[in-house]
């Protein structure tokens, strides 16, 4: 075969070393507000507030107002010199840091597990059964998904507030659990899957059940640890349902309480945000293939 001419060749290496290099600085440019909030953890308090200058100040003391002024700003990676007491103070020394991370554990642990559980039942029934019924309550399924939560806010108030579930934790949990965006994208899988794996199955006497647990869901397996995860990441990072549902701070997630940690000292705010990301970071590093291939392949095989 005919090598392609020189210029062509040189062309194409130069975009090629140009996008390499452009991806590069995009990911470097991402990485950086959490590269100086792990290093920032590890500082101490004197540390940081030379570098940072006066984060806080009061302009009155009757008014309960507070406006952060950046005096001094250095924007550092390598701590003059390594300190663990802000994770000391987080971990065992106050525990509203603990039992805000519990409270998000609480909340987004149901959520995920029921959510996945509802979505695989619900989507398998939206790709084997057909109908007009059927296709009307999918396309309403999509709608739902398409809307943002603050349309649906009054709504899933109204409800909680007639099932007595206001300032409780069902009242994030039980919408949770039946939102439509797992059941839209399980279902999209599902219905991918080859009719004759489902009619090879029936010839050897698979039932229902055989054919959902041993079909379609390992078929499935790839989508459903991609739904798993974003859903984790969406009800981790959740600010409005608890703001709104739950009016006793004592049931916050660590995500609401973030916001308020600075305002009294922002070492712990560095040290928490750090303890904040694990989980999910944990998550994605253990199946990032698995939510590669799902995104990609929607999980599924072609038929």
């Amino acid at each position: 075969m005919r090598k392609p001419p020189l210029k062509i060749r040189l062309k194409r290496k130069f975009f090629s070393v140009f996008f390499t290099v452009f991806t590069a600085l995009c990911a470097l440019l991402f990485l950086f507000p959490t590269a100086v909030t792990i290093a920032n953890s590890f500082m101490t308090q004197k540390e940081i507030n030379a570098n940072y200058g006066a984060m806080i100040s009061n302009f009155d003391k009757n008014d309960s107002r507070k406006t952060f002024i950046s005096e001094k700003l250095n924007l550092k990676l390598i701590p003059d010199r390594v300190s663990f007491q802000q994770y000391i103070t987080v971990l065992f020394k106050n525990s509203d840091y603990l039992m805000k991370f519990w409270n998000s554990v609480i909340l987004v642990v149901p959520i995920v597990i029921f959510q996945t559980i509802v979505a695989l039942l619900a989507a398998y029934s939206f790709a084997r059964y057909q109908g007009r019924f059927k296709e009307i309550l999918f396309f309403l399924y999509v709608v739902l998904m398409l809307m943002p939560y603050q349309v649906t806010l009054v709504p899933n108030y109204l409800v909680a507030d007639m099932l007595g579930i206001v300032d409780t934790r069902l009242s994030i949990i039980l919408p949770g659990i039946f939102a439509p965006f797992s059941v839209f994208i399980l279902a999209k899988v599902m219905r991918r899957i080859p009719v004759s794996y489902i009619e090879a199955a029936k010839l050897d006497g698979a039932g229902e059940v055989q054919i959902f647990t041993q079909i379609c869901l390992p078929l499935s397996r790839s989508a459903i640890f991609s739904v798993v995860l974003l859903n984790f990441i969406d009800y981790w990072n959740m600010v409005e349902q608890p703001l709104i549902m739950l009016s006793d701070t004592d049931y916050h997630p660590l995500s609401v309480f973030l916001s308020k940690i600075n305002s009294g000292d922002v070492g712990l705010a560095f040290a928490v945000a750090v303890i904040y990301m694990i989980p999910t970071l944990l998550m994605f590093f253990y199946g990032e293939d698995y939510l590669v291939e799902g995104i990609a392949y929607s999980g599924g095989i072609k038929g």
